[in-house]
């Protein structure tokens, strides 16, 4: 393939910018921001399960305070029933006023052990209240550092994105400015090569592998005619020549 020395030349400033596309693609895809937002991510998705847990619990012990409370109450009335009739004198059996006694006595029993169960289940309750209001910061805080981290990362983001454009818009002129065939077996070449289909030859070293050309590599460059598009015998990639290729 024969192409003119200057648009062999605008193949390194297209391969610079090509260059620079790629370094800003991966800087996106590295910013700091993503490894940030991923870690924050999964401490929020614990203290979430957390919170939900720690919230169950609490609506449980809240149920169970409920039942606990209605069940004293229900002991209370009943002992207050039986208080009445025993005060009431309606009852004059001796053998009934000892059997209404001890159910008075039995129930008195049987109310302070409920009251107890009132006060386990709400010593339970408010330690699980308290363990939500400790998870609704915690996950409120993370959410917060979530979102600083997320217009951290969408700023950097549009930035990168800006530059991108205008460097597109470069490529795009330089290329147009390229003969079709030497942009065709450029762009082929650097779809093989790792991203860089030209390179300089510079002080008789090919700058895509950075390997010297032998003496014979040399004198083939040096006889081939300046229209020539010449090829890097170790690793195929377009080799302009400049003033610098020290030949």
């Amino acid at each position: 393939m024969n192409a003119a020395p200057a648009d062999q030349i605008r193949l390194l400033d297209l391969q610079d910018l090509d260059v620079r596309l790629a370094q800003l693609a991966h800087k996106r895809a590295s910013l700091p921001e993503h490894a940030e937002i991923e870690s924050l991510t999964k401490d929020f998705t614990q203290l979430r399960d957390l919170l939900v847990a720690a919230q169950t619990e609490e609506s449980d012990c809240a149920r169970e305070q409920t039942k606990a409370e209605q069940d004293v109450d229900q002991v209370r009335q009943r002992a207050a029933r039986d208080q009445q009739r025993l005060d009431s004198g309606a009852v004059t059996s001796p053998k009934d006023l000892e059997n209404l006694q001890k159910e008075i006595a039995s129930l008195a029993k049987r109310q302070g052990d409920l009251e107890d169960v009132v006060l386990e289940v709400m010593e339970r309750r408010e330690s699980a209240q308290e363990r939500v209001a400790e998870l609704t910061e915690r996950v409120s805080s993370v959410q917060s550092k979530i979102d600083d981290a997320t217009g951290r990362r969408d700023a950097a983001q549009q930035e990168l994105d800006r530059e991108t454009a205008t460097v597109t818009k470069e490529r795009e002129v330089v290329a147009a400015s390229i003969p079709a065939d030497l942009l065709k077996l450029y762009d082929k070449l650097r779809a093989q090569q790792g991203g860089v289909g030209a390179a300089r030859l510079y002080q008789r070293r090919c700058e895509g592998c950075r390997l010297e050309l032998n003496i014979t590599e040399v004198n083939e460059v040096k006889a081939a005619s300046p229209d020539t598009v010449v090829r890097c015998e170790n690793c195929r990639r377009i080799l302009v020549r400049t003033a610098e290729s020290g030949l």
